[in-house]
């Protein structure tokens, strides 16, 4: 005989964040329905490294927060995710463990990951007023694709293998072979 049915508790955001805090596993919350996270494999830590590495002197220059990983966004009042890296460039953080409004968010593509990366997380994402772009670094091959705010619409832009990837809320730059420095594929 199996367990009785019972009702699914949506968290909202403070119910999220007491779970969180207490949790030896990092969740996102989608529309308040905790998801546990998987672990990384060796080549998306590299590219997160790499990338952080990367950008961080600009981010510094700008007076600009850049975080990896464990950081949370909150995108609305039932959704948080851990982007692989941010960068926010204006304001205070409006709490101690998350933030609002990036100019930048990257998350890095799997196996795993890329269905919710390409279509929750950009549908998402790109309601954020404050974001400028959103990078999604494919783990599997020199690629990256970005989305980019053009006014009230967005440009889509492709780097296969080579090229450079501008980060305009930076004013920076950066090469596709310099984020996949050390990255066996």
């Amino acid at each position: 005989m199996g367990e009785a049915a019972r009702p699914l508790e949506l968290l909202d955001a403070e119910a999220y964040l007491a779970l969180e805090e207490r949790s030896p596993v990092r969740h996102e919350l989608f529309e308040g329905v905790p998801y546990a996270m998987a672990g990384a494999s060796l080549a998306h830590n590299r590219i997160v490294g790499n990338l952080y590495a990367l950008l961080r002197p600009s981010a510094l220059a700008k007076g600009c927060r850049i975080y990896t990983e464990t950081v949370k966004l909150r995108v609305s009042a039932r959704t948080f995710y851990y982007p692989d890296l941010m960068v926010v460039c204006q304001g205070v953080p409006p709490h101690t463990h998350y933030e609002e409004a990036p100019c930048l968010v990257v998350e890095v593509v799997s196996e795993a990951t890329e269905a919710i990366d390409r279509r929750e997380k950009l549908w998402r994402y790109r309601e954020i007023p404050s974001l400028q772009a959103y990078l999604l670094v494919d783990s599997r091959e020199r690629r990256v694709e970005g989305y980019f705010r053009q006014g009230e619409g967005w440009l889509y832009r492709l780097w296969e293998g080579e090229g450079e990837v501008e980060v305009a809320c930076l004013e920076a730059r950066f090469s596709v072979s310099a984020l996949y420095e050390g990255v066996a594929f």
